[in-house]
């Protein structure tokens, strides 16, 4: 997978919400209120993108698709961030921009915040959760039963199958991305 799909899905979707929107909203006149609470906003983004990170490097190596639904994964991936929340790179961004209007003390961001989640709130289950069901069928149906959509479990989801019985097709990655999952290593 070539570096520059991952990185043109990476500019084009999360820095757009992290980086761009934010900066326009900055510029467009948002008073910057620093306070104590600046340190907090500097540790939600510093953990937002972090597990953004954690997310985006686990994805390329066990779902051989990047981030972006013009260039989808062609495995599901419900192991490592993606067995604790469905969408973990959306909980990241989320993370990111909250952390920002908290960062900067503005309403205006903190306003971004609000309409980015709702604009995903409807998108997933119209668009991309029935595209996952499509794909992916009865593995998808168990995985989204059993992990939330945006607020991670406190413990990793595992399917109910072993991973060399679950599913026959081989499409559902149960790993930890350390290499090949059963079903490919035969």
């Amino acid at each position: 997978m070539s570096i520059s799909r991952h990185l043109t899905a990476v500019v084009l979707l999360p820095g757009t919400v992290t980086l761009l929107i934010p900066a326009l909203i900055v510029w467009a006149g948002d008073s910057i209120n620093l306070g104590w609470w600046s340190i907090l906003g500097g540790v939600i983004i510093s953990l937002g993108l972090a597990f953004f990170v954690y997310t985006l490097v686990f994805l390329t190596r066990v779902g051989r698709g990047t981030l972006a639904p013009w260039d989808p994964t062609q495995r599901l991936v419900a192991a490592g961030p993606y067995g604790y929340v469905r969408n973990p790179m959306i909980t990241a961004v989320l993370a990111i921009v909250l952390g920002e209007a908290v960062l900067l003390g503005s309403p205006w961001i903190a306003s971004w915040f609000g309409v980015f989640f709702a604009m995903n709130a409807v998108y997933f289950p119209l668009s991309e959760e029935p595209g996952l069901q499509r794909r992916f069928g009865a593995e998808y149906a168990e995985y989204r039963a059993n992990v939330p959509r945006w607020i991670p479990r406190f413990s990793r989801w595992r399917p109910s199958a072993p991973a060399d019985e679950f599913p026959p097709s081989g499409r559902f990655n149960v790993g930890d991305g350390g290499g090949a999952s059963s079903a490919e290593r035969r």
